[in-house]
């Protein structure tokens, strides 16, 4: 007589119920961890909206006051005032072109002479320079034939028609003798209106 055996595992219901609240507990898990990684998400897009809405509201604000100034510099052409009508006339026959000018300077000064520096104050353009000093040359008829470059030259004189020497000094500049001078161009008494 043959036997058959049964092999009965009583733990498959143990072992069922494990897996199905292992799988619970994973559930839950990830739920928990997507819930706080939306809740991280949609605090950070509060928070950058936030930030995109107090910027933009600065620009608002920026916008506003540059609107509210150009407002103020705005005038309209039917009522100029006898001041805004004298300003424009003093900017458009009281102005100087420099760049003319000062391309005739650097044309008319000579390889003997150099311009160190120059300045412009209430009307008056001061040029101070150096030459060497030879004694085969006559420093002041250099200076002198400078000045009636200057004269001569339409761009200069046609705003400053006094020009005159002011002023000279001897100096020394590295072991070598020189004059150092002052040349002085005023403007017109009564400035007219240049094209």
């Amino acid at each position: 007589m043959s036997q058959f055996f049964y092999k009965i595992n009583l733990n498959k219901y143990g072992e069922l119920k494990q897996q199905i609240e292992r799988q619970k507990k994973d559930f839950l898990n990830i739920s928990i961890t997507f819930l706080i990684i939306t809740a991280v998400m949609v605090g950070g897009l509060f928070m950058l909206n936030g930030m995109l809405k107090q910027k933009i509201q600065s620009r608002r604000e920026l916008l506003a006051k540059i609107k509210k100034e150009i407002k103020s510099y705005q005038v309209s052409g039917e009522y100029l005032s006898s001041n805004d009508l004298n300003r424009i006339a003093k900017v458009s026959s009281e102005r100087i072109f420099w760049a003319k000018k000062l391309v005739a300077l650097s044309e008319k000064t000579t390889d003997k002479i150099a311009i160190t520096h120059f300045a412009y104050k209430n009307g008056k353009l001061s040029l101070f320079g150096i030459t060497k000093l030879d004694k085969n040359e006559k420093e002041f008829d250099l200076i002198d034939e400078f000045i009636k470059n200057l004269k001569s030259n339409e761009h200069i004189s046609s705003d400053f028609p006094n020009i005159s020497f002011v002023k000279s000094s001897t100096d020394y500049e590295k072991d070598v003798e020189i004059l150092r001078f002052q040349i002085d161009a005023t403007v017109k008494d009564e400035p007219k209106r240049r094209k």
